[in-house]
């Protein structure tokens, strides 16, 4: 096993070291595009978290306003 390991490592970490460098030329668009990819990730994940932390305060709210319309419409009936 550890021959193995070793017969893996050493080719990776020659290859790795004598790489020659990569002549790319990466426009300003690439980075502007990553950007906004980056900017809707992130106001994804506030969003998701925003809607799970606001579900309870939502069923609250959907409580109050449907014991407000039952003890309305008794107090209507009582008064008929």
């Amino acid at each position: 096993m550890r021959d193995l390991r070793l017969a893996i490592l050493l080719p990776a970490l020659w290859l790795g070291l004598h790489a020659a460098p990569a002549m790319a030329y990466i426009g300003p668009g690439a980075g502007i595009t990553m950007l906004g990819a980056l900017w809707g990730v992130i106001v994804a994940v506030f969003l998701a978290i925003g809607a799970v932390l606001f579900w309870p305060i939502r069923a609250l709210l959907r409580r109050r306003r449907r014991n407000a319309a039952a003890t309305t419409a008794a107090a209507q009936d009582e008064g008929r």
